[in-house]
């Protein structure tokens, strides 16, 4: 309710996101950036460190994407000999969805992290 804010974001790995969404809404969340750097479900577990994850960030997306009531953005860390053999998933999976991707590359610098951003979208 502040004066002049226009943009209240989230970003979140989706795992929890559909059980909060409604309380996030009415407090003015109007856009969310859901960070997802694999469609495999044994990959995604391994990156949330959660065993028995029922609720995927990719699932969290086509769930978001439906409603189509908030901004979407997916961000995904390209990580050599993980997942960028999944870089053309991303897009085929995001391709007819009201969703930005962005893909971000993984570059260690000085002992410190970097990204370089890749954005797809329809904006």
């Amino acid at each position: 309710k502040l004066e002049g804010l226009k943009t209240i974001a989230v970003t979140t790995n989706g795992i929890n996101l559909t059980r909060l969404l409604p309380r996030l809404k009415e407090a003015g969340l109007n856009a969310i950036n859901i960070s997802l750097d694999t469609l495999v479900p044994a990959k995604f577990e391994f990156i949330v460190r959660r065993k028995g994850t029922n609720l995927s960030s990719k699932a969290t997306v086509l769930i978001l994407a439906g409603m189509c009531l908030l901004s979407l953005q997916v961000n995904c860390v390209v990580m050599r000999g993980f997942n960028e053999d999944e870089v053309l998933d991303f897009v085929d999976f995001t391709k007819d969805l009201p969703v930005d991707v962005r893909f971000i590359e993984y570059m260690p610098f000085d002992g410190k992290y970097c990204c370089f951003q890749i954005l797809l979208g329809q904006s």
